[in-house]
């Protein structure tokens, strides 16, 4: 948990944030720094047991309201349903982070129409439908939504494809999003990060036949010689989210380590 911001950082005092996937990993990560910054919190997963206990972990800490809410993103009901609970927990949305995904790698002769349909759901519906559900509940001064894509969206990786595509799609409907929405002062932009350790990733390392040698040579790819933290990603988002980006929309902002720089990573 990061600790208590100087005043001057904290430029989401009085705003109230929503994040999906905020259970654990990057999400979380993003939900403890905007608390840290002054934001009041809703929490969105479809982990009800893992959502409740960090927002359960963040109202030990001195800071505004925390709640959370289980949601199954996947399920567009379930989307409304979230957005009238928001009405009744809170008088409107001033930062929206859309993390939420899932990640289910593949070669192509096994990804099949329901697969790539269930990582579309998560990923790339999910926010539009989020984001298009909680638009009226921006004030008339706008606000900030951020979408949580990948360097999937722009690098080929093996075993991908139904991931990588929905992290392109986001990066494109964060452009539309951030074209339609402007007129509402409400920008749009998106985070691409690279190699995170996650308890997603931690999985993934242990079901190496040499995890310690993954570990060290997908370090060694980076220019900066490490993986990132969710506290990297959660810095980007706090920008992008924050007044100091008040120019800003429409874009993505890679945050990799300098691992898509290199000609032969």
């Amino acid at each position: 948990m990061p600790g208590v911001l100087p005043e001057l950082t904290r430029e989401f005092a009085g705003k109230v944030a929503v994040v999906t996937g905020a259970a654990r990993g990057i999400g979380r990560a993003i939900a403890e720094d905007l608390h840290a910054r002054g934001a009041r919190l809703i929490l969105v997963d479809r982990n009800a047991l893992g959502v409740s206990e960090t927002a359960e972990t963040m109202r030990q800490t001195d800071g505004p309201v925390v709640d959370a809410v289980a949601t199954d993103l996947a399920d567009p009901d379930q989307i409304k349903e979230l957005a009238l609970t928001i009405q009744r927990l809170s008088i409107g949305v001033d930062v929206l982070i859309n993390n939420a995904a899932i990640e289910l790698d593949l070669p192509l002769s096994e990804v099949t129409a329901a697969v790539f349909d269930q990582v579309i759901a998560v990923n790339l519906r999910a926010p539009l439908l989020v984001s298009q559900a909680l638009t009226p509940l921006f004030p008339k001064t706008g606000g900030s939504i951020v979408n949580i894509s990948s360097i999937h969206a722009s690098h080929a990786f093996e075993n991908s494809i139904p991931y990588a595509c929905s992290k392109a799609g986001l990066v494109a409907l964060t452009r539309n999003l951030a074209l339609e929405l402007a007129s509402r002062n409400i920008r749009v932009n998106a985070v691409c990060p690279g190699y995170i350790d996650t308890p997603m990733w931690d999985e993934w390392l242990r079901s190496a036949s040499d995890p310690l040698a993954l570990a060290e040579q997908t370090a060694a790819l980076h220019p900066l010689r490490r993986r990132g933290k969710p506290g990297d990603v959660a810095s980007a988002v706090a920008y992008l989210a924050g007044p100091q980006a008040a120019w800003v929309t429409g874009t993505h902002l890679v945050v990799d380590g300098g691992l898509t720089i290199r000609a032969h990573p």
